[in-house]
């Protein structure tokens, strides 16, 4: 009883540990606003796979906009109450900006804060957890071997706290027919991108079928790996959309607020027979 009474005064009970590292993993976060519609360095946004229909996958298959969240190891996590590294991620169906899903648009060379990104430009991922002077920055590497993806054994995606080249990532439009033309214009904020590892050059996807157990629950796997269709194009797997905060006081993200008549050309392109996926 005396043990566990200075344990629970200094805050080394189990309970208590778990209890800090999901507060701060959970904390609610507020992303940039976009004052001129495009992405820039500094910003925070939550990186989010969108939703679109099950097709070839088989079995059990994940439905809705995913976001990308940092995930630490299970057994690690009931042990610590401080984020280890190298840390996992996976995606899981939430719309909510917290310290586990909100990143920062950092720069790769000198300090370009408030600066417009655009495509082609070499950036780091970064991502605090919700904890205060700690950095940890969206990695990946060839794999091996001993390091790959825990399903599908494809090239693995981490979160670490070195930096180096292995932390660069850039950003292509969409259409591949358009991509040279594009080079260099600036990325629009809340549209659908794909986003290559600079080192590997592996597109950064997320496997809807692919179920990981973790500390949060059930959720699916994200890896680097570029999946190309029949015309040589990415699927939907590796499109990406850099989210940012809303304006508006009643909801937090842009996804969040309905899309206009004129944007919202999906069900009419159905309707007509064309496949928009």
């Amino acid at each position: 009883m005396k043990d566990f009474l200075d344990k629970r005064e200094k805050g080394k009970l189990l309970i208590q540990r778990n209890r800090r590292l999901k507060k701060n993993l959970l904390r609610p976060m507020q992303l940039s606003i976009s004052e001129d519609g495009y992405i820039h360095y500094g910003d925070k946004v939550m990186l989010v796979n969108p939703n679109y229909p099950e097709r070839e996958e088989t079995g059990l298959f994940q439905c809705g906009d995913l976001s990308l969240c940092m995930t630490p190891d299970e057994i690690t996590a009931h042990l610590h109450d401080e984020l280890e590294v190298p840390c996992g991620l996976s995606a899981t169906l939430t719309r909510i900006p917290v310290g586990r899903n909100t990143f920062t648009i950092l720069s790769a060379g000198k300090d370009a804060t408030g600066q417009v990104l655009r495509y082609g430009q070499d950036f780091y991922l970064g991502i605090t957890g919700g904890f205060e002077n700690k950095m940890l920055y969206l990695s990946s590497d060839h794999r091996t071997l001993l390091k790959s993806s825990k399903k599908s054994w494809l090239q693995e995606v981490y979160l670490t706290d070195e930096v180096s080249h292995l932390n660069c990532w850039q950003a292509s439009f969409l259409d591949p027919q358009l991509r040279l033309e594009f080079e260099g214009f600036p990325i629009r904020a809340n549209e659908k991108i794909v986003i290559y590892h600079r080192h590997t050059n592996r597109g950064l996807a997320v496997h809807r079928n692919l179920f990981l157990r973790t500390y949060f629950g059930k959720e699916v796997e994200v890896a680097a790996h570029t999946h190309l269709d029949s015309h040589r194009v990415e699927k939907p797997k590796n499109h990406w959309i850099l989210v940012t905060g809303s304006p508006r006081k009643d909801s937090s993200t842009m996804l969040d607020l309905p899309k206009l008549p004129a944007e919202d050309t999906q069900t009419t392109e159905q309707a007509l027979g064309l496949d928009t996926q």
